[in-house]
């Protein structure tokens, strides 16, 4: 099994259920609160470890009980956390989620420790970088860093799985030509290429990423399913099941994409490899939480 090394976000998500989402100057009564280990990062690596993946984490915490919590999560699946910064003057991350009676999702991310996965953290633990065969990113931490952390591993020949969500229009060519796999929704494939049409035309889309240096572009549409690009530009869509009762999509897209790296870093082929996540997040979506609604690989073959 290949070795896989997460780079990313740990957030404490407090998650308010809502029966709508709030209009601009509206008031609402929240059904309830609850809390969840998250951040896009340790979700991704979550998924990994509880697939039963070898994975380590590369992110930072406060010194406080969420960001204790957080790490004992991660370990409680396997996930190697004994890289994580833990900062005594930093709050860990927080996000703040409504999920409505759709099971749609809005997030609000107050980044905390996460701003402190900074180029000279990267640098101290490039040993880790190179004893892994898969980098995992997001764009939960600062832009600099993903862009580092990528070019490094691809001069050591590491397989780049970049998440860019959040999605931003102003990633430089520099980090998509380290980029093995990307791995946007219909919404942040539409930011990356200026066009909030983009998932109307996914060939033209994915092959405009593509041109930036991206080597294998897969993007997930929700109940319409997945498209994939590949590197020789063949195309293939891949239908979501259709019955699935959709109660949370928080850790959907975390959740597919670590299920992608986790089928890779078991030498599965790129088909197989989506098809393994889109059955994963199908798990996902029908239960409460991120971290929480992870399955065991059992449940999913």
């Amino acid at each position: 099994m290949k070795k896989v090394v997460v780079i990313g976000s740990m957030n404490m998500d407090y998650v308010i259920n809502v029966p709508h989402a709030p209009a601009d100057g509206e008031t609402i009564l929240a059904e309830k609160l609850e809390t969840f280990p998250g951040g896009k990062g340790a979700n991704q690596a979550y998924v990994l470890g509880k697939l039963g993946g070898e994975v380590a984490m590369l992110g930072a915490v406060g010194l406080d009980s969420p960001g204790q919590s957080l790490c004992d999560n991660l370990q409680s699946v396997g996930v190697d956390t004994s890289r994580v910064k833990r900062l005594p003057d930093m709050s860990t991350g927080m996000a703040f989620i409504t999920v409505d009676a759709q099971g749609q999702n809005r997030i609000v991310v107050v980044q905390g420790a996460n701003k402190a996965v900074n180029v000279p953290y990267i640098d101290a633990h490039m040993d880790l970088l190179a004893s892994s065969d898969i980098v995992l990113l997001q764009l939960e931490i600062p832009l600099e860093t993903v862009v580092y952390a990528a070019e490094k591993a691809k001069a050591l020949g590491k397989v780049v799985v970049l998440d860019p969500a959040p999605a931003r229009r102003d990633i430089p060519e520099q980090l998509y030509r380290n980029v093995d796999f990307i791995k946007p929704n219909e919404g942040e494939l539409a930011t990356l290429v200026g066009d909030p049409e983009a998932a109307a035309h996914l060939e033209h889309s994915a092959k405009q990423l593509q041109d930036c240096g991206v080597k294998n572009v897969v993007v997930s549409l929700g109940e319409k399913g997945v498209f994939l690009r590949d590197s020789q530009g063949h195309s293939a869509s891949f239908p979501a099941d259709s019955q699935v009762q959709v109660v949370d999509t928080t850790a959907a897209g975390d959740s597919f994409t670590a299920a992608l790296a986790y089928g890779l870093s078991r030498d599965r082929q790129l088909a197989e490899a989506v098809d393994l996540a889109v059955r994963v997040s199908n798990i996902v979506v029908t239960r409460k939480g991120a971290q929480a609604s992870i399955p065991y690989i059992w449940e999913v073959e």
